[in-house]
């Protein structure tokens, strides 16, 4: 039996050893100067848990495994090459010229040629906004149940509970009928539903294929549970197709006690259903390694007519390339703001370069209005947000609290005529270490509907005045720059 000073003297030397191995470790390689001080901070100030969350989320294995899925990629797009002569993929190798007679068009997609050269901008799509999911179900469901040869399914958050139960009910009906169903859904966001086998009932059923999304496996060492892919999207015979920030969740719905969450949700029709299809796959084929040849085929992708009058491009992201994508996206398309932004996000801790330019932008005279829920489901990002206001007002940028209930909706519309929209936050972690899929929108009627809605959303807000900001109890101050240091770690 060791005695107490012996016990007393291991741990001391096990909680040493720890420190030294996280702070070597963290110093390895380059980072973030404040999250490398946090994780040190942590690994000293709590023995166990600060060297297990480093585990978990700290050690940067983000490039290697990042890599890893930009190897994939490119050995799709390696086949997608070959499918030069065949008729489905001909707006790949020669998209119909889109009208770039606006300013804002040309050069953003002169940025955008340069970091997404794959993914061409598109003219002839009809994007109909769904808000909530009261809204984007019913949709979403006569869609599937209107499917005659594949259903794709990807989302973040599939909950266990009676909105996904009636999805994966009418996926398996589909699939009684001949359809091939694939879903796709992330193990982290969906940890309740994987965890408690809600899944594996409906994989038993024929036509019917389901896998989990996640780069982290112990038995390879592999411990980071940051790489999450946050897309959400729903491709119906690659003719018609869903995304946008709604989850698979009767949060989403009037069944919520505190009322529907309130989000942005995407239907479309024309050229950038084939976008999302492959966008789709790309991530089917680095979880399943299924033959691209057998993915790549014109039964998926279907010849594609014109669909409307809206011009769009698809901006993947995700830590797959060594280019910062998303953050290069929005910086850019803040920057070449001449009138106006409005920015929806629900939560907003950006990386310096984003605050800097929406700063920038209220500093030239930008009308910036940027809403936030008043209430956020994570505190610390509710506190971290705060934590920036006043930089912001001071400069001349207008910020509203919505109301209750909760408002997950992300979008940012341009002078008018320039629509971000998609699965991205304004936060780091959706801009840096997230996959997310976005759609850049050229088109002044897009941009109007999207304005009437955040108008809603304005109309259902507190505008934050400075001088009563100011005012703000001094605790308060001390948990959103505390939350705000933290939230490298977060």
């Amino acid at each position: 039996m060791f005695t107490h000073p012996v016990i007393l003297a291991l741990t001391s030397v096990l909680h040493i050893l720890a420190f030294v191995l996280v702070a070597l470790h963290s110093l390895q390689r380059k980072r973030n100067a404040s999250s490398t001080i946090l994780w040190i901070f942590a690994a000293w100030s709590f023995p166990v848990a600060g060297p297990l969350l480093y585990l978990c989320f700290g050690v940067d294995r983000i490039p290697d495994r990042g890599f890893e899925k930009f190897l994939t990629d490119k050995t799709l797009l390696t086949v997608r090459a070959t499918t030069k002569e065949t008729a489905p993929f001909a707006y790949w190798h020669n998209p119909v010229a889109a009208p770039n007679d606006s300013y804002l068009q040309r050069n953003m997609d002169r940025i955008l040629d340069a970091l997404l050269s794959d993914h061409p901008v598109h003219p002839g799509n009809r994007i109909t906004p769904l808000v909530g999911g009261d809204e984007a179900y019913v949709e979403m469901l006569a869609a599937i149940r209107a499917a005659k040869k594949h259903i794709h399914l990807q989302s973040y958050i599939i909950e266990r509970d009676s909105i996904s139960r009636e999805f994966m009910d009418a996926l398996a009906e589909r699939a009684a009928a001949g359809v091939q169903i694939r879903l796709l859904y992330d193990r982290f966001g969906s940890t309740r539903a994987h965890l408690s086998g809600f899944f594996r009932k409906y994989g038993r059923h024929e036509n019917v294929h389901i896998e989990g999304w996640t780069q982290a496996n112990p038995f390879k060492r592999q411990f980071q549970i940051n790489l999450r892919n946050h897309r959400k999207a729903l491709v119906i015979d690659g003719k018609k197709a869903f995304f946008g920030g709604i989850n698979i969740h009767a949060e989403n719905t009037a069944s919520n006690p505190n009322g529907p969450i309130r989000d942005y949700h995407f239907c479309v029709e024309g050229p950038m259903v084939q976008e999302l299809q492959y966008s789709f796959l790309r991530d089917w084929h680095f979880i399943t390694h299924e033959d691209p040849a057998g993915l790549l085929t014109e039964e998926l992708f279907p010849q594609s007519d014109q669909a409307g009058k809206v011009t769009a491009r698809l901006i993947n992201s995700g830590p797959s390339t060594e280019k910062d994508v998303a953050i290069e996206a929005f910086f850019n398309a803040i920057t070449l703001a001449e009138k106006q932004i409005l920015a929806v996000t629900p939560y907003f801790v950006p990386p310096a370069d984003i605050l800097r330019a929406l700063h920038s932008a209220a500093l030239r005279g930008v009308d910036v209005r940027l809403i936030v829920p008043q209430k956020n489901n994570h505190r610390y990002a509710g506190f971290a947000s705060r934590a920036l206001y006043e930089e912001l007002l001071l400069a001349g940028v207008r910020i509203y609290e919505r109301h209750p209930p909760f408002m997950h909706a992300k979008a940012l519309v341009v002078d008018g005529e320039l629509s971000l929209i998609g699965t991205a936050n304004l936060d780091n972690r959706s801009l840096s270490l997230n996959y997310e899929t976005s759609v850049v929108v050229y088109s002044e009627n897009f941009a109007d509907t999207m304005k009437n809605l955040i108008h809603e959303d304005i109309d259902s807000s507190t505008e934050i005045a400075l001088t009563e900001w100011r005012r703000r109890p001094a605790y308060r101050r001390l948990l959103e720059n505390l939350a705000l240091l933290m939230a490298p770690v977060l």
